[in-house]
């Protein structure tokens, strides 16, 4: 498959010129307090600090509840913070920003539209070059095994093609950062394993920088370069794993111990009940 090259975008922001690549993201004392009006105050999310490096894979664990969807919309401008610093590509996180794509748990494709066209609305909305970025669709759609598709309505598509579909419209718009809320979580065991090998081939070939949620350690390792746990609300870094198994990954390399040892070192940090137990992909 040809990679996507980066190029500029017409009528958006660039990311700033002195950004460290090391800290492409950077957090520091991130706290989150819901004050709903008629209930007592709820504490989802207590200072966090971290940073991701650009063109990083990192993926966020944590029992239900621990804040993870709300540390993603953080990150993508879709709900404020309560204290802290965040900053994206060097800048400061505000409300949502062109440098941001974002994958949600169902593709939420719109059913009157063409694939194709569901791929185009972030070029629409920011009003950028319809003719230049229609190209980039098709190659996207290419590389994603959806060539023919380009025509057809979601409900012609598979759950999981919906989803590539999706990722495609999040990559569109050439973002510098691709933020993904448990993409796979309702998908077959098989699919999902399927779309686990084909995220890693598309964040190879796009080098986004991506920061992906899930229930699920095992998928969590596959995929990441770093693993950051999150305790039990209010969510807490518990720790960051490296991830050293060797890229590029098959799915056989989850039978290896090096991966099984990732797997039970973060599972340790939960009880059994607490976050998915899927067997590792490959096993």
């Amino acid at each position: 498959m040809r990679a996507l090259g980066r190029r500029g975008r017409r009528g958006a922001a660039a990311p700033a010129a002195d950004v460290a690549e090391d800290r492409w993201i950077e957090v520091d004392g991130l706290h989150k307090v819901y004050r709903p009006r008629r209930s007592e105050p709820t504490r989802a999310l207590s200072d966090i600090a971290l940073t991701v490096r650009r063109g990083e894979f990192v993926s966020v664990v944590g029992p239900s509840g621990c804040g993870k969807t709300t540390l993603l919309k953080i990150l993508g401008g879709i709900v404020p913070r309560s204290e802290g610093t965040v900053r994206v590509a060097g800048r400061d996180v505000t409300g949502p920003l062109p440098e941001v794509g974002m994958v949600f748990q169902a593709a939420t494709l719109l059913p009157w539209r063409t694939v194709v066209q569901n791929v185009m609305v972030p070029v629409e909305v920011q009003r950028l070059d319809t003719r230049v970025y229609r190209e980039r669709a098709q190659k996207l759609l290419s590389l994603v095994g959806l060539d023919g598709f380009e025509g057809k309505y979601p409900h012609e598509l598979s759950g999981g093609m919906q989803q590539r579909a999706g990722i495609c419209r999040a990559l569109v718009h050439d973002p510098a950062v691709l933020l993904m809320d448990e993409p796979f979580g309702a998908l077959d065991a098989l699919t999902r394993e399927h779309m686990n090998v084909e995220l890693l081939r598309i964040w190879r070939d796009s080098g986004q920088t991506v920061v992906f949620v899930t229930h699920s350690i095992p998928e969590a390792v596959f995929l990441s370069d770093r693993v950051v746990v999150l305790s039990p609300r209010p969510g807490r870094i518990a720790e960051i794993v490296g991830i050293d198994l060797p890229r590029p990954r098959a799915l056989s390399v989850m039978t290896s111990d090096r991966a099984g040892a990732h797997v039970e070192r973060i599972r340790a940090h939960f009880d059994a009940d607490d976050i998915e137990t899927t067997p590792a992909a490959g096993s």
